[in-house]
């Protein structure tokens, strides 16, 4: 039941001044009038339903009014329209620029945290991470601001779900969607890292999808900074005596170790547990408490993909795979070859990656895995300078087949190795990770059928094809063949249990 009568209701909108003119405010009631028959309705309810659906206020303005609250409408520029969420951390609300009509969401930090000098650093830090980046890929800031006690910030309002929302509602995504999704999100991540940012949250709430179907990421709360000459700020974690930031389900092993010494492979491990969740439903370890999550992270291989979609593409479960390993060294070394090989891993399907812009980026033909062109990371002029190693080259593959995976992976070990000559290529064969055959292109021979191979992910996340020697075969019948230790001390134990009641009962005797 409403706090207020209809005559308190009025009252309320006209001192809230969500209304600019109150002979407007006269013209919509009068209106409300005619269509009831002469009179205002009863209720302030229905009252306040009638000018939502005409427009004047909003739901949540309508129950703020209704509980009685003229006051927190207006937040410096912006009248707020409604509450979107709220974190740890910060509340975000849907606002409007009260001159130029243009909606933002707003992220505001509680009055109870402002005197923790913790929060409030890293809400600025936040700020100042995001308002270094320009991608449509990331979530832009637009201003950061404080009215009296209340710090704020001021972004982009992306009109659609975050990811975890997406497949807790619908599922599961199909194949070429999660990969699509996963391609744009590791363009923008490259674009955060070459400007000296590493996330640190990559996680599916962090990925915002809007109308056109583009991902933006969100929430550079956590980021760590690097200054333009490559020195590190100093970081809140260290400050303030935090030792692991991050989100458990997600967070890369080194992260569990060493929140403050993190390079962007923990970003690409984060993004690859992502892409397992978007494909199974659930994160890489779904089950038991924070610290043995944390732990499993560390030593243990998730389940397969398999188990959940029997039919997953082998080189898409092996991309995701190799996001997720446990070293580093192990993981593709940029978010820009994650993408190139996603975008890749697309064509050879036949599909093309959309990004929402109406022109797809091309990959350049050298190792790094960089995007040009397109809307690719170029765009906006806001590129910091890479270094020559990473300096995008022009494709000379016009009217080829499009560059396979297997390609993509292997340009990327001979990069890591420093040797990118094709000679070096073929002589790392055999420690390439496999991958599927690509679809073949109309008007070329086709390529020998490659046999699949079983790959095993071991503690440090490379894969392990070589088939047991005969000598570790007989090894491990030996051990197969000897009790395990855990019987002999189980034998040990009851043996010991036995004779201490032998000898209490001889004493009793």
């Amino acid at each position: 039941m409403a706090a207020v009568s209809v005559e308190k209701f009025v009252d309320l909108l006209k001192r809230s001044k969500l209304i600019e003119h109150l002979d407007q405010l006269a013209k919509e009631l009068a209106e409300i009038k005619v269509e009831r028959g002469g009179r205002l309705p009863d209720d302030p309810g229905e009252l306040a339903e009638a000018l939502i659906d005409r427009g004047v206020i909003t739901r949540w303005q309508a129950d703020k009014l209704l509980e009685g609250r003229h006051k927190g409408f207006f937040l410096g520029k912006y009248r707020l329209q409604g509450h979107i969420g709220s974190g740890g951390m910060s509340a975000v609300y849907l606002a409007a620029h009260v001159l130029m009509h243009r909606q933002a969401a707003i992220k505001v930090l509680p009055r109870n945290r402002v005197e923790d000098s913790s929060y409030l650093a890293r809400f600025y830090q936040e700020a100042e991470a995001a308002a270094r980046l320009d991608d449509r890929n990331i979530v832009r800031i637009y201003d950061v601001d404080n009215d009296g006690d209340i710090h704020y910030i001021v972004m982009e309002y992306v009109d659609g779900p975050d990811l975890q929302r997406l497949v807790k509602r619908d599922g599961p995504l199909d194949y070429e969607t999660a990969a699509n999704y996963i391609a744009q999100a590791a363009i923008g991540l490259d674009h955060a890292h070459q400007a000296g940012l590493v996330h640190r949250d990559v996680k599916p709430a962090n990925l915002l999808v809007d109308p056109k179907g583009v991902v933006k990421i969100l929430d550079m709360g956590l980021a760590r900074l690097v200054d333009k000459d490559g020195d590190e700020k100093a970081s809140l974690t260290v400050a303030h005596d935090e030792n692991v930031l991050g989100t458990a389900d997600y967070l890369a092993p080194e992260q569990a170790l060493d929140s403050h010494s993190v390079d962007e492979r923990a970003d690409i491990y984060s993004l690859g547990c992502t892409l397992y969740f978007l494909l199974t439903g659930h994160p890489p370890f779904p089950e038991g408490t924070l610290p043995q999550r944390l732990m499993m992270h560390q030593t243990k291989a998730p389940a397969r993909i398999e188990i959940d979609r029997p039919d997953i593409p082998q080189d898409l479960s092996l991309i995701c795979e190799r996001m997720m390993a446990k070293s580093p060294d192990a993981r593709p070394q940029s978010a820009a070859t994650v993408a190139s090989q996603l975008i890749d891993w697309l064509s050879a399907r036949g599909q093309s990656f959309n990004d929402g812009s109406g022109s797809s980026p091309r990959i350049s033909s050298g190792s790094s895995g960089n995007l040009t062109g397109g809307s690719g990371l170029g765009r906006g002029g806001s590129r910091t300078k890479t270094s020559p190693s990473r300096r995008p080259k022009r494709s000379r593959t016009a009217g080829r087949r499009p560059v396979s995976m297997e390609d993509t992976v292997a340009d990327a070990e001979n990069t890591q190795a420093g040797s990118p000559h094709p000679a070096d290529r073929k002589a790392k064969g055999r420690d390439r990770l496999p991958v599927a055959k690509p679809l073949p292109v109309p008007g070329e021979p086709d390529t020998p059928d490659v046999p699949e191979i079983d790959v095993e992910l071991v503690d440090d996340g490379g894969p392990r094809s070589r088939p047991p020697s005969l000598a570790e075969k007989r090894k491990a019948r030996r051990r197969q063949s000897q009790p395990p230790v855990w019987l002999w001390l189980t034998v040990l134990g009851a043996a010991a249990a036995l004779l201490g009641l032998v000898v209490v009962l001889t004493q009793v005797m």
